[in-house]
C-alpha cells in the first residue's frame, strides 16, 4: 500500500482549476512509485467569508481529476480557516517487486523528463500581471495534467528510479535521486522542454523566491558549464505538480519514447541527459 498527502494554497485565480491541480499534485506521488491509486479524502480549510460556490468549485475540480485517475473519493474532512486550502490524502497500491524508487540509477541510464518546466516563473508573472492568456493556460494544463499516462507507458521498462518533481526543482530531484543512487547526472539545458514563455519571463527577472532558496541550497555540488543563467534559473525553479523524471535502461529509451507517444501525452516529454559515475560533482550541466 502507498499512502500520501499533500495540499496547499491557491495558486490560480479559477476555483474548479485550482482544485484540479491540487488533486493532481497528490495524486502524482502515487504514479512515482509505479503504483495506482484507489482511494482518495478531500482535505479543506476554508474561510467563512467566501462564497461556498467557491469550496463547490473547487471539490469538483478536484473529484473530476480523482475520476480520471480511476479511484474512488470517499469522503474527507474540512476546517474553517482563514486562508483557502485544499488536498488530498490518497491511498493506492503497487506489487512490491515491481516498486520506483527515488534511487537505483544505474551509469548509462537515460534521464526522461515527462513535463516542460517553469510553472514557477509564469505564476510569478501571473501574480505580476505579466502573463500572457497563452502561456496561463499553458502552466494550467501541465499543472492539472495527470502523471497516469506516463506511469502507464513505463511499466514494460527497466525504470532503475523514479521521482516527481516538485518545489525542489528539476536540480534538486536530480541531486535527491543521483546521491541516493551513489551516481552523477550529465544534464544538457537545451534538451530540457520549458513552458513556453518562461524563458521570456525568467530573462525579465519573474524568478520565484524558492528558486533562489533551491540555488542557495544545492549550488555547491552542481556545476553548470557555460550555461545562461536564464536557465540556471529554470533548471532551480520550483514546480508545482511537475512531471516524472524517470532513469531509464539505455536499451529501454526508444520504446519508451515511442509508447508515450502512443499515449498521446498531454504534455511534451524531453530526453534530459544521463547517469555517469560519480564525479566530485553531483551534476553537471552543459549547455
Amino acid at each position: 500500500m502507498i499512502q500520501t498527502v499533500d495540499f496547499f494554497t491557491p495558486i490560480v485565480d479559477d476555483p474548479y482549476t485550482f482544485g484540479q491541480i491540487a488533486a493532481a499534485n497528490a495524486l502524482s506521488d502515487v504514479y512515482a512509485m509505479g503504483g495506482e491509486p484507489k482511494v482518495a479524502l478531500n482535505i479543506v480549510g476554508f474561510p467563512n467569508c467566501l462564497d461556498p460556490e467557491i469550496l463547490g468549485e473547487i471539490l469538483k475540480g478536484g473529484a473530476d481529476k480523482v475520476q480520471e485517475a480511476g479511484a474512488v473519493l470517499v469522503g474527507g474532512h474540512s476546517i474553517q480557516d482563514n486562508e483557502p486550502k485544499y488536498g488530498l490524502c490518497v491511498s493506492g497500491f503497487v506489487h512490491p517487486d515491481h516498486m520506483y524508487k527515488n534511487y537505483g540509477c544505474r551509469p548509462g541510464d537515460v534521464l526522461v523528463l515527462t513535463k516542460p518546466i517553469g510553472c514557477g516563473v509564469v505564476n510569478t508573472a501571473v501574480k505580476a500581471g505579466m502573463a500572457s492568456e497563452k502561456a496561463i493556460e499553458e502552466t494550467q494544463k501541465v499543472m492539472a495534467s495527470l502523471n497516469k499516462n506516463a506511469k502507464e507507458a513505463s511499466l514494460a521498462y527497466q525504470i532503475h528510479a523514479c521521482t516527481d518533481v516538485t518545489g525542489f526543482g528539476l536540480l534538486g530531484h536530480c541531486v535527491e535521486m543521483a546521491t541516493a543512487s551513489e551516481v552523477s547526472f550529465e544534464l544538457r539545458a537545451s534538451d530540457v522542454s520549458y513552458i513556453e514563455e518562461a524563458v521570456q519571463y525568467a530573462k525579465m527577472g519573474l524568478i520565484p523566491a524558492g528558486a533562489y532558496k533551491n540555488r542557495e541550497h544545492y549550488e555547491n555540488i552542481v556545476h553548470f558549464e557555460n550555461v545562461e543563467e536564464v536557465y540556471e534559473d529554470l533548471l532551480y525553479d520550483p514546480q508545482t505538480s511537475g512531471g516524472l523524471l524517470f532513469s531509464i535502461s539505455q536499451d529501454d529509451v526508444e520504446g519508451f519514447l515511442k509508447e508515450l507517444k502512443e499515449k498521446k501525452m498531454d504534455t511534451k516529454v524531453s530526453v534530459i541527459g544521463r547517469v555517469i559515475p560519480k564525479q566530485e560533482q553531483c551534476i553537471r550541466i552543459l549547455p
